[in-house]
């Protein structure tokens, strides 16, 4: 299966190949019924994220974070997500495009949860991305090295290795820009740098391409994709997308065992209602995981 149909746009989900260009991360568009419902309307826009906030300030997200590309200016130029401490050193997960190819560690410093701020000191990337989202969506992971452990984000997460998304809600959670499905996303929809996220049924999936293809735009899926619809289409009353630069969230599921990362916000085409929001899937490269930080809790 190809799909070559998925860019980054440029005012939709960007997290540039250049980092100079990447866009605020964590961006959720929502339904404009929750939205009103939460106090929005003209304005108030900001008022009415109040129900997507909560839930990204539930205890099981807690380790995900804001990272800075202006030494803490502005907060949100991508996202990342705590996933333990190694040797004293905390790693965190997010989306290689944030980044130049290459690196480095340190173009971000990374806040944590209690609003201290951390450093760099070195990044891995998988190594099937090409820094090509159209066909490489599916390995769009970095590990970042910090230079001192993660002590405020509560119970290090566990990651998804199973094979159960499709037809299950995720929470995609991150920093960044907002809006609303009828007009997509508005600087008058954001306001502050806190964290917000949605929900959303997964409703494809596309499976590792095995060899990996080496034609312009073509697809070597490990994806999970979800679209947003409205109320009247079964749309639940939390459910969103991804929006410009949404990069390096984390998306997850609820499993027998707590909740699990099962993705990393990748990639979108569109903003408004219809339009599909991708991740990274993190089943997929359970190995890689595993080999790149020791200790990790995989569930299935």
């Amino acid at each position: 299966m190809i799909i070559a149909r998925r860019r980054l746009l440029a005012a939709g989900l960007l997290g540039a190949s250049s980092a100079a260009l990447a866009r605020p991360a964590g961006a959720v568009i929502v339904l404009d019924s929750t939205w009103r419902a939460e106090g929005g309307r003209p304005g108030r826009e900001s008022a009415g994220f109040r129900a997507h906030i909560a839930l990204a300030h539930q205890p099981q997200f807690a380790g995900v974070i804001a990272m800075s590309d202006d030494e803490g200016e502005i907060w949100g130029n991508a996202s990342g997500t705590w996933i333990g401490n190694v040797d004293g050193h905390a790693r965190i997960l997010t989306a290689a495009h944030v980044f130049n190819r290459g690196g480095p560690a340190d173009y971000y410093v990374y806040r944590t949860p209690g609003g201290m701020v951390r450093h760099g000191r070195r990044v891995v990337f998988h190594p099937l991305y090409n820094w090509k989202n159209s066909e490489r969506t599916g390995y769009d992971f970095a590990v970042v090295e910090l230079n001192r452990p993660i002590t405020d984000a509560g119970t290090v997460p566990a990651l998804y290795a199973g094979t159960k998304e499709m037809g299950t809600e995720v929470v995609m959670v991150g920093y960044g820009s907002r809006g609303i499905g009828s007009v997509g996303q508005r600087p008058i929809y954001y306001e502050g740098s806190d964290k917000a996220a949605a929900t959303n049924t997964v409703d494809k999936i596309m499976t590792a391409v095995h060899p990996i293809p080496r034609g312009a735009d073509e697809d070597a899926g490990n994806w999970l994709r979800v679209t947003l619809r409205r109320e009247s289409q079964g749309a639940s009353r939390l459910d969103g997308i991804l929006g410009s630069g949404d990069s390096g969230g984390s998306t997850w599921l609820r499993t027998s065992d707590g909740w699990a990362i099962c993705g990393i916000n990748s990639n979108g085409s569109g903003e408004t209602y219809g339009a599909p929001s991708y991740f990274a899937r993190i089943s997929g490269v359970r190995d890689w995981f595993a080999d790149t930080v020791p200790g990790l809790r995989f569930v299935t």
